[in-house]
C-alpha cells in the first residue's frame, strides 16, 4: 500500500515540539478585534499544547 500524503492544511496549522507534543493556535483571532479586550487578545495569540484526545487523531495528518 503507498504511503498517505499529509493534510496540507493540516501541515500549516499544527507544529510539532522537542518532546512530541503538537502545538496549535487558538481560535478567534482573525478580525472583530475591536470589541475584544486586550488581555483576551493577548492570550488568544499565545501558543497552547493540543489535548490528548485530538493528538492521535491529528498525529495521522501531520
Amino acid at each position: 500500500m503507498p504511503k498517505l500524503k499529509t493534510k496540507s492544511g493540516s501541515k500549516k496549522r499544527f507544529k510539532k515540539t522537542a518532546h512530541g507534543y503538537i502545538k496549535r493556535k487558538h481560535a478567534f483571532k482573525n478580525h472583530l478585534l475591536t470589541k475584544k479586550s486586550k488581555k483576551r487578545k493577548r492570550n488568544l495569540s499565545v501558543f497552547t499544547l493540543l489535548k490528548k484526545s485530538s493528538q492521535k487523531n491529528i498525529e495521522m495528518q501531520i
